[in-house]
């Protein structure tokens, strides 16, 4: 029988990362939109974030097919909520950033859906 001590891994996020056709594109919308610095920059992928705090990355994906959302046919593939104080402002900034909004809102007085410049949807949230 060992008297050794285990101890458990530490797992952090480093980041989360997003396929799209234009890697800077998405960059710029998300550093924009958040305040996020480049922390990382090639061709192929952009990493925004702080030092210490996780990242969004945006990796060139040749064959990338933007997600259908509401539709199932092409999946959402990935999905932020992000808070905000005023829906309405908020929505009005990320419009002009570039983001879309689709017809479909399944509880537009608490959250938007929004789509990102490649097709990702994302919320706008005063629920915490």
């Amino acid at each position: 029988m060992s008297t050794e001590t285990t101890s458990e891994p530490t797992i952090r996020v480093l980041s989360i990362d997003f396929d799209c056709p234009d890697p800077a594109e998405l960059a710029r919308f998300y550093g924009d939109a958040l305040r996020l610095p480049v922390i990382y920059s090639s061709d192929d992928f952009i990493l925004l974030g702080r030092e210490g705090s996780p990242g969004l990355g945006f990796i060139r994906v040749a064959d990338y097919r933007r997600p259908t959302w509401p539709d199932p046919a092409q999946g959402k593939q990935a999905h932020l909520e992000l808070g905000v104080d005023d829906l309405d402002a908020a929505q009005a900034r990320m419009l002009a950033l570039g983001a879309v909004a689709p017809s479909f809102q399944p509880h537009p007085d608490q959250r938007r859906v929004l789509l990102d410049p490649a097709g990702h949807p994302f919320c706008i949230s005063t629920q915490s």
